[in-house]
C-alpha cells in the first residue's frame, strides 16, 4: 500500500483560510499579533516576514518591533513589557535565538500566559501539564493537527517521541497522552538503550532529535505513522530525522520539507485567535 504523505502546506492553508472565515463571520474584530526581532539574522527575518504574511491572510493585524543587534537586555525587556501591557496586542512572539549576550528567559517571563502564542513560557507549560486551557507550543500542536487531519488512529496506539526538549518532545508527549487522544507514550533520547527496538514497537514515531536521518526503514513497524520534526543542516542541505527510505515501510509520513514546518506557522495563527478568546477580545 502506498504511503500517505501528510501535506503540511495544504493543511496550513486550510487552517488559515478557516481562521479568516471565522474572523470575518465575527465582524472582523481587531486581533493583533506582535513580533519582536533583535538583530539582522537573515533566516529569522524571513521567518518573521512569513509569519506576518500569514497573519494578514488570517485577518489579523501584524505589528513588528525591530531592535538592533547591540540592543541591551534592558532594552529588549522594555519592549516586551510594553507589548504585554498593551490591551490592543493579543499575541506576543519574540523571535529566537536572541543574539549572544542576551538571556531569553527573563524576556519570555514577561509575556503573559494568555499572550504567549509560542507556548514557550513556564506558565504555558504548567497549564499544559495541568490540563488547563492555554496556549500550546506551535510545533507540537501542528503535529497533533496533522494526526487529526489524516485520521491516524491514536487511542490505544503506542507512540514513541524521540527527543525530550521542552520545545517539542515534552509537550508533544503530554498532548499524545491526553484523555481523548489516549496514546501510550514513550519518550526516547540519546541515552535510550536499543533505540531501534524501542522505535520498532511504535504505531506512531515522531523524530524530534535533530539528528540527520537517524530513523531508518528497519526501525519502523510496517504501517506506522512517522512524523519528522527534526532539522539538520548537512552538506546535502537541510534534512530531517527520518531517512527517505522510510516511505517504503510507513503508512503515513510527513515530507521534508513541507510537513511539520508549515504547520508551526499555521498553529501560531490558531494560537493567536485562541489568545484573543482567552483575553475576551473574540467570541468564545
Amino acid at each position: 500500500m502506498a504511503v500517505i504523505l501528510m501535506n503540511g502546506n495544504a493543511l496550513r492553508d486550510e487552517i488559515i483560510a478557516g481562521l479568516r472565515v471565522t474572523v470575518d463571520a465575527a465582524g472582523s474584530p481587531a486581533i493583533c499579533l506582535a513580533t519582536v526581532l533583535v538583530g539582522t539574522d537573515g533566516p529569522s527575518q524571513r521567518y518573521v516576514a512569513s509569519k506576518h504574511k500569514k497573519a494578514v491572510e488570517a485577518g489579523f493585524e501584524a505589528r513588528h518591533v525591530d531592535l538592533v543587534e547591540t540592543a541591551t537586555q534592558d532594552e529588549v525587556e522594555a519592549v516586551v513589557r510594553k507589548l504585554a501591557a498593551d490591551d490592543s496586542v493579543h499575541g506576543i512572539l519574540v523571535q529566537l535565538p536572541l543574539p549572544d549576550g542576551l538571556d531569553p528567559e527573563p524576556v519570555l517571563d514577561l509575556i503573559p500566559a494568555d499572550k504567549d502564542v509560542d507556548g514557550l513560557t513556564e506558565r504555558s507549560m504548567g497549564r499544559l501539564v495541568r490540563g488547563r486551557p492555554g496556549l500550546v507550543g506551535c510545533t507540537p500542536l501542528g503535529v497533533m493537527r496533522l494526526l487529526e487531519k489524516y485520521e491516524v488512529p491514536t487511542s490505544g496506539a503506542r507512540a514513541v517521541v524521540i527527543g525530550r526538549s521542552t520545545l517539542v518532545g515534552l509537550p508533544l508527549s503530554l498532548l499524545l497522552n491526553r484523555k481523548g487522544v489516549d496514546a501510550t507514550v514513550t519518550m526516547a533520547h540519546s541515552r535510550t538503550a536499543d533505540m531501534a527496538a524501542v522505535v520498532r514497537e511504535a504505531d506512531i514515531v515522531i523524530g524530534a532529535a535533530g539528528q540527520a536521518r537517524m530513523i531508518t526503514p528497519e526501525m519502523i513497524k510496517p504501517g506506522a505513522a512517522v512524523i519528522d520534526v527534526g532539522v539538520s543542516r548537512t552538506e546535502a542541505g537541510i534534512v530531517g530525522d527520518v531517512d527517505p527510505g522510510v516511505a517504503e515501510v510507513a503508512r503515513w509520513l510527513t515530507p521534508m520539507p513541507g510537513g511539520t514546518g508549515p504547520m508551526t506557522i499555521a498553529c501560531l495563527m490558531e494560537n493567536t485567535l485562541t489568545a484573543a478568546r482567552l483575553q475576551g477580545a473574540f467570541p468564545a
